[in-house]
C-alpha cells in the first residue's frame, strides 16, 4: 500500500477512535451522574479518562506492535497540547477561565510530581514492572482523593439508562480496534517517510489524541463550566503519566529515546509550572491563553528542526 493509503487509513482510524471515545464519555458521564458524582469531579475523573482513552488505546497498540517508543511520545507529546493548545484555546475562545476553587493545595501539587516523577523514574533510560507499579498506586491515590466527598445531591438521581452502558462498552471495543489500524498507519508512515516513530508519536499522535480535551474543554468553558474544562486537562495529564506509562509496559518492554530526558521531558515539566502560575489568580485570561499557544508553536517548531 502506496504512503497515501495508509495516510488515509490514519486519517479514518483516528476519526472513529475520537468518536468511539465521545460516545464513551457520553455514557461515563451518565453513568456517572446517576452515581450522584458532582460536576468537578466528572471532570476530572470520568471525562478527563475518557478523553484519555485514545492515548492510551494507541501507547497499548503501540507496544504490542514493537513500536514502543510511541508510548512516552505519546504521554509526553499530549501532556504539553493539553496544557498549551487546549488551555490556550479555551481560554481563547471564551475570553477567560474563571475557577471558583482552589486546584493549588492538591490537584497541582499531585500533577507536578507527577511530571518530575516521570522524569527521575526514566532517567536510567528504562521503564521496569516495578516502577510501573508504583505509577499505578501513584493513579489510584489521585483516585480517591478525587472521588472524597463526592456526593454533592442533596436528592437521588435517575438511574443511568441501558443505553449509556451500551455507548460505555461498544464506545470501549471500538476504541481498542481503532487504536490498532491507527498504530499500524503510523508504524508504516515513518517507515515509508524516513521519520522516527517516536517524532510522530509527540506531534501528530499527540495532537491527535488530544483532540477530544480540546472539544471538551472548549465546549464546557463556553457553557460556563470552567470546573469541567480545568479539570479535564488536569486529570487528563495525571491520567496520561500515571496510567498511560504504566499499563502499556505490563504488554512489552518500553523504549525511551534519549531526546526525550534532553528536551522534550523537561519542557513538559516546565509548561506544567507555566500552568500553575497562570492558574495561581484562579483565572486564566485571554491573553495568558495566547501566550500559553506561543509555546505550544515554539515545541511544534523545535519537533519540525530536529527532523530536519
Amino acid at each position: 500500500m502506496a504512503i497515501a493509503g495508509y495516510i488515509l487509513m490514519f486519517v479514518v482510524s483516528l476519526a472513529f477512535l475520537l468518536k468511539a471515545s465521545d460516545v464513551f464519555v457520553d455514557g461515563a458521564k451518565e453513568i456517572g451522574v446517576s452515581l450522584g458524582v458532582s460536576p468537578f469531579v466528572i471532570g476530572v475523573t470520568i471525562v478527563a479518562l475518557g478523553t484519555s482513552l485514545p492515548e492510551l488505546a494507541t501507547s497499548i497498540s503501540a507496544v504490542l506492535a514493537d513500536t514502543s517508543d510511541v508510548v512516552v511520545g505519546n504521554v509526553v507529546g499530549s501532556n504539553i497540547t493539553n496544557i498549551l493548545l487546549v488551555l490556550g484555546l479555551t481560554a481563547l475562545v471564551s475570553g477567560r477561565i474563571k475557577m471558583d476553587f482552589n486546584i493549588m493545595d492538591i490537584d497541582m501539587p499531585l500533577l507536578f510530581i507527577s511530571s518530575v516523577l516521570l522524569y527521575f523514574v526514566l532517567m536510567d533510560g528504562s521503564f521496569s514492572l516495578l516502577e510501573a507499579g508504583v505509577f499505578l498506586v501513584g493513579f489510584v491515590v489521585f483516585l480517591i482523593n478525587s472521588f472524597s466527598g463526592k456526593k454533592d445531591i442533596e436528592e437521588l438521581p435517575d438511574k443511568a439508562g441501558k443505553l449509556a452502558w451500551v455507548f460505555l462498552i461498544g464506545g470501549g471495543i471500538v476504541v481498542w480496534l481503532s487504536a490498532g489500524y491507527t498504530i499500524m498507519a503510523i508504524k508504516e508512515i515513518s517507515i515509508l517517510a524516513g521519520v522516527p516513530t517516536e517524532v510522530i508519536g509527540v506531534s501528530v499522535v499527540a495532537l491527535g489524541t488530544s483532540l477530544p480535551e480540546v472539544i471538551v474543554s472548549v465546549m464546557a468553558a463556553r457553557k460556563g463550566h470552567a470546573g469541567m474544562a480545568i479539570g479535564n486537562v488536569l486529570g487528563s495529564n495525571i491520567f496520561n503519566t500515571y496510567a498511560v506509562m504504566a499499563v502499556p509496559s505490563f504488554f512489552g518492554h518500553l523504549d525511551i529515546p534519549q531526546d526525550f530526558l534532553n528536551f522534550h521531558i523537561p519542557f513538559m515539566i516546565a509548561m506544567t509550572m507555566v500552568f500553575a502560575f497562570v492558574s495561581f489568580s484562579r483565572e486564566i485570561s485571554k491573553w495568558e491563553g495566547v501566550m500559553l499557544l506561543v509555546f505550544y508553536f515554539y515545541y511544534l517548531s523545535q519537533i519540525i528542526n530536529s527532523t530536519v
